[in-house]
């Protein structure tokens, strides 16, 4: 009795999720390979009968005269025998009957279903997960492999390399994981589903999932800036004027953005408004900092920030990392300095600038405000871009870029005389602080000396009034006795 396939094959296409004609060429491909094994050399192919449910194996000959290939070809009068229909060149066809395949043969054809259903498998999950880059997933972490994660995602496993884990972030077998899958590819035992814990797009696809204003296309999240673990900035705007994007992304008393924080173990995160003009948006991403002045540079794609003061160690953050953050999310390099290092910077440059010939003092300001800092800077400049300075004409340019040659020949001379001279009064100013400092010490300790001279004296007159005291009772009592006796 000949087993019907039909049951085994839908069964299998429930469980594992794979298409009923996938595992029938399988079985088919299976079959054949068995047979071929079993019978070297002969032409053959192999049919799935639908109705009986079993794999049908043809064995083709070829029609001829005069056999040469013995396995391959049959005469035309054995043909017509078969079929009296047969002529030279025809291919018959004889059904195999593929109980003779025995053990060995059927051990092959197993493993070629298992192997074909197998590569069926992993091509589904491919084609599932490939279309699910950029997303977040959700899984638990089975083991640990030199530090990756592999993460059971159900279908499919997944690793979360060390490199794209979150500094400090402790797992243990068992444990939940939310991570961002970065890439998605094959390989030989099946697809490589990557994930990322501390790729930029995790916080942009968390703020999708909890804010529904985001979701909706009504606010939008513009860029985004990390250093996981501990802090992220991310600028957001909105399409409707009514809507606060800012709020949208907060919540209710910080409930919103406080589940983000958890999910990323306590990592900071900074909501700033976007706005289209870069010198805005940068003095936004710098908060809670301050900014007084913005020097930008379009060429270079540079800003010179200058902040007062007390604001410096707060525009650069811990170890630079608010500065950073900014100028991520920005994409401007961003050059932060005090407002009195700024003036020093200035006065340097304009000191350099003011040795130029024909150069006055209205149009010395203008060159130092489109960005010349140095006799050098003008010199090695075309005259074409100091004719964009207001003022400066194509004469005029011509004559400061002239001028500025001599100037830029001496120029280090004149800056290394600058500093020696700076030097000098700062070493001066310094050693007049020490002697001031030295004066104050010996002041004091002098002040100290005379205070605990007069701290003895007083001791001292203190002993005496004591002893004086001690001795005019005894007198008295000497008195009285001599006086009774």
């Amino acid at each position: 009795m000949q087993f019907n396939l039909n049951q085994m094959i839908e069964q299998v296409g429930r469980d594992k999720g794979i298409e009923r004609n996938v595992i029938v060429e399988a079985i088919e491909t299976a079959i054949l390979t068995a047979a071929r094994k079993k019978y070297p050399g002969k032409m053959m192919e192999a049919h799935f009968n639908e109705e009986m449910g079993e794999v049908e194996v043809f064995e083709f000959k070829r029609v001829v005269d005069t056999i040469t290939e013995p396995i391959t070809e049959i005469t035309l009068d054995e043909a017509k025998k078969l079929d009296p229909e047969a002529g030279v060149g025809d291919d018959l066809g004889f059904k195999l009957d593929t109980r003779d395949l025995g053990r060995i043969a059927a051990q092959t054809a197993k493993q070629v279903i298992i192997q074909r259903v197998r590569d069926a498998e992993r091509e589904n999950v491919h084609n599932e997960y490939k279309d699910r880059k950029f997303e977040i997933v959700t899984g638990i972490a089975r083991r640990f492999e030199k530090g990756d994660i592999i993460v059971d995602l159900g279908r499919a496993e997944a690793i979360l390399p060390k490199r794209e884990q979150i500094p400090r972030e402790v797992y243990r077998p068992g444990d939940r994981v939310q991570a961002y899958i970065i890439e998605v590819y094959k390989q030989s035992k099946g697809p490589q589903i990557v994930l990322s814990r501390s790729d930029t797009g995790l916080i942009m696809k968390l703020f999708e999932m909890e804010v529904p204003e985001i979701a909706e296309g009504i606010v939008k999240i513009e860029c985004a800036a990390r250093e996981p673990g501990v802090r992220a900035k991310i600028a957001v705007s909105s399409r409707d004027s009514d809507v606060d994007p800012i709020g949208a992304c907060v919540g209710m008393r910080g409930a919103r953005v406080q589940n983000i924080v958890q999910e990323l173990r306590g990592e900071k995160i900074d909501i700033v408004p976007y706005h289209p003009d870069p010198v805005k948006f940068v003095c936004s991403s710098l908060a809670p900092a301050q900014v007084a002045r913005v020097i930008q540079d379009e060429g270079n794609k540079t800003m010179e920030i200058v902040v007062p003061d007390d604001q410096l160690s707060l525009a650069i953050g811990r170890k630079g990392q608010n500065v950073r953050l900014a100028a991520q999310l920005s994409g401007w390099k961003l050059d932060i300095m005090s407002e009195t290092k700024f003036n020093e910077v200035k006065e340097r440059a304009l000191s350099t600038l003011r040795r130029i010939e024909g150069l006055s003092d209205t149009l010395l300001d203008a060159v130092y405000r489109q960005g010349f800092r140095s006799a050098k800077d003008i010199a090695e400049a075309a005259p074409e871009e100091l004719e964009e300075i207001p003022g400066i004409g194509p004469k005029t340019a011509a004559k400061i870029v002239e001028n500025a040659k001599p100037a830029a020949e001496t120029e280090d001379a004149f800056l290394a005389e600058e500093d020696a001279k700076k030097a000098a009064a700062e070493a001066e100013k310094a050693a007049a602080e020490a002697a001031k400092a030295k004066e104050a010490e010996a002041a004091a300790a002098a002040k100290a000396a005379e205070a605990k001279a007069a701290e003895e004296a007083e001791k001292a007159a203190a002993a005496d009034a004591s002893g004086e005291t001690a001795a005019e009772p005894a007198v008295e009592a000497g008195a009285g006795e001599s006086g009774e006796k």
